[in-house]
């Protein structure tokens, strides 16, 4: 069986906290992005169809892009990149109990977070 994977609509990049600010203001005044502000006290914009979230990483040294894969089967999906030899990284970030979803890699150790898109 195949499960399903496609493209999700959120984008976040983790960065230092010595370029978070700069960061944000880049996206927010130089750029002229649209805020999101449902989900304060997070810092999102709207950028195109698709959301990037400004995640404030006191413990990294660079910035890193995550992204995010929906499907109607977290456990097969999750399951099937496992068996295409996928590394799951679930430790990165805790996603609550009961969250159906998890977190994976790409060959060029970019996070994916792999959900059911009603999952949060």
């Amino acid at each position: 069986m195949t499960v399903k994977l496609e493209g999700g609509i959120n984008i976040a990049m983790k960065v230092p906290s010595h370029q978070y600010e700069t960061t944000i203001a880049f996206y927010r005044d130089t750029v002229g992005l649209e805020p999101i502000t449902e989900k304060a006290p997070a810092v999102g914009f709207k950028l195109g169809p698709n959301q990037l979230w400004i995640d404030e990483g006191a413990t990294m040294s660079q910035a890193e892009v995550w992204l995010e894969l929906f499907t109607p089967d977290s456990t097969g999906a999750l399951r099937q990149l496992a068996d295409a030899g996928v590394v799951r990284c679930d430790p990165i970030e805790p996603l609550g109990d009961g969250f159906r979803g998890g977190w994976v890699m790409n060959p060029a150790n970019i996070v994916h977070m792999v959900r059911e898109p009603d999952a949060w």
